[in-house]
C-alpha cells in the first residue's frame, strides 16, 4: 500500500525535471530542494515509466485501429478468393 507523499504532484514533476534538465549531480540537487537523494531517484523512475506505458485512450485507439484494419484484411483477402476463382472460371470457359 502506498501512503500519499508529503510532497505535491507539481513538486515532484518539477523536481525529476530539473535533476533530467541539470547537469548537477542527482544527490546535489536533492540537497538544494531538501529532498532525500533516493526519494528523487525514485520520482524519476516513476516517471520513466509513466512515460514508456502509452495512455490508456491511445491503448484503445490503437486496439480499435487494430481490429478495424483485420476486419478489412479479411474482407480483402475473400474478394481476393471470389476474383482468383472467377478468373479460372471465365478462363476455363474461354477454353471451350
Amino acid at each position: 500500500m502506498s501512503r500519499s507523499s508529503k510532497y505535491p504532484e507539481q513538486f515532484r514533476k518539477d523536481a525529476v525535471e530539473l535533476v533530467r534538465s541539470s547537469d548537477r549531480p542527482l544527490r546535489q540537487v536533492a540537497r538544494e530542494l531538501g529532498v532525500n537523494h533516493e526519494t528523487l531517484r525514485n520520482w524519476g523512475k516513476v516517471a520513466e515509466r509513466a512515460q514508456a506505458k502509452p495512455s490508456d485512450a491511445a491503448s484503445a485507439a490503437s486496439e480499435d485501429e487494430l481490429r478495424a484494419l483485420r476486419k478489412r484484411v479479411a474482407e480483402l483477402e475473400l474478394e481476393k478468393e471470389i476474383l482468383r476463382k472467377a478468373a479460372a472460371y471465365f478462363a476455363k470457359e474461354m477454353g471451350r
